[in-house]
């Protein structure tokens, strides 16, 4: 089980874990759950670069489509192919199905702690 209170969040439901200037950066369990069953999710290729706020990937559920928001700035490491293969993953564990991995190149802001993310979404901690 990953430690929830060791990760920080967006109010755009993805969250981050920091390790240096790596972000490993997924979507929340909320999120997995207000999307439903994931079919498919359009991630970055390895190199690309994000930008904080913005969109970088999409993912599909059997009810919608919901854009993928940066936490952070920098240059994408690593993909997790797995999702391409299973999308399910990210309903089964959202916080152990992770979508990318960044170098960070500018340090994040405005990211929350969990009592702030359970505050934003109504969700017990």
């Amino acid at each position: 089980m990953t430690d929830l209170t060791a990760l920080q969040y967006t109010a755009e439901h993805e969250w981050i874990a920091l390790d240096g200037d790596t972000a490993t950066i997924g979507i929340t369990d909320f999120a997995a759950d207000q999307l439903g069953d994931v079919v498919y999710v359009d991630l970055p290729a390895v190199g690309a670069t994000v930008t904080a706020g913005q969109v970088f990937g999409e993912i599909e559920s059997t009810k919608s489509v919901s854009e993928l928001y940066a936490p952070v700035d920098g240059e994408v490491t690593e993909v997790n192919t797995g999702i391409d293969a299973d999308p399910a993953l990210v309903n089964a564990d959202a916080f152990s199905a992770w979508l990318i991995r960044v170098r960070v190149t500018t340090p994040p802001e405005g990211l929350l702690d969990r009592a702030a993310y359970a505050a934003l979404t109504g969700a017990a901690e």
